[in-house]
C-alpha cells in the first residue's frame, strides 16, 4: 500500500468519525432538549358567574325581571369587613365569633335575595295558591320544594310543629336564604358564612 493510500484512508475515516460526532438521530430523545412546559388555562370567574345568573334567570324569569337593571358589580364577595372595638372584652368578643362573618352581597346578588325571601315568605304565610300556611317539617319542606327550591346546602329543621326553621341556597346562583316559622315569620336573604356553606357554623375559637 503506498503512502498516498494510507493517507486517503486515514482522511476518510476522520471524515465519517466527525459526521457521527456532529448528528443525532431523528426521535432519540435527546434530554438537552426537554419539551416546553404545558400552559394551564386560567379560569374566568366572571364568566362562570355570569352563565350561573343566566340559568338562574332561565329558572326564575320573574325574579329575573325584577332585578335586570340592578348592576351586577359593586362589592366583591369577600368577608364583611368590619373594624374591632376599642374595647378589649368586646374586641375578644367579636374575635370568638368572627366565624359567624358573612360574605358580601354584589347589588345583583342581594336583590335576587331579597325577591326570593319575599316570594318564600309570601307562601309561608299562605299567600300561594290559597293554601294555608305551613306548620311541621314536612309542610314546609313540600312548599320550598314546590316553589323550586332544593337543599343541596341546607335544609328543613325542626321538631313538629316546634322551632321549625329553613335554610337553602338559591339555584345555580346564590345566596342564602334562612327563615323561621316564628311567631313571628321571618325570612331573610345573606351571604355564605367564611367558613362555608349557608348554615350558621356552630361554636367559635
Amino acid at each position: 500500500m503506498t503512502p498516498r493510500t494510507v493517507g486517503a484512508l486515514l482522511l476518510a475515516a476522520g471524515a465519517i468519525a466527525l459526521t457521527g460526532c456532529g448528528t443525532r438521530t431523528a426521535g432519540a430523545g435527546d434530554a438537552a432538549e426537554p419539551p416546553a412546559p404545558s400552559v394551564t388555562p386560567s379560569v374566568d370567574y366572571a364568566a362562570q358567574a355570569a352563565a350561573a345568573v343566566a340559568r338562574h334567570d332561565a329558572l326564575f324569569p320573574a325574579i329575573a325581571a325584577r332585578c335586570a337593571d340592578v348592576a351586577t358589580g359593586g362589592a366583591s364577595p369577600g368577608a364583611t369587613a368590619g373594624e374591632l372595638p376599642a374595647d378589649p372584652e368586646a374586641r375578644k368578643y367579636a374575635e370568638n365569633h368572627a366565624y359567624k362573618q358573612q360574605a358580601q352581597l354584589t347589588p345583583g346578588a342581594r336583590c335576587r335575595g331579597d325577591a326570593h325571601a319575599a316570594r318564600i315568605k309570601a307562601a309561608m304565610a299562605g299567600g300561594a295558591g290559597g293554601k294555608g300556611a305551613p306548620h311541621t317539617v314536612e309542610e314546609v319542606r313540600a312548599v320550598l320544594t314546590g316553589l323550586g327550591y332544593g337543599f343541596d346546602a341546607g335544609g328543613v329543621y325542626g321538631s313538629g310543629a316546634v322551632n321549625v326553621s329553613f335554610v337553602l341556597s338559591v339555584p345555580e346562583s346564590g345566596p342564602c336564604v334562612t327563615g323561621r316559622l316564628g311567631p313571628p315569620l321571618t325570612v331573610e336573604a345573606h351571604g355564605v358564612y367564611v367558613e362555608g356553606g349557608c348554615l350558621e357554623p356552630r361554636g367559635g375559637h
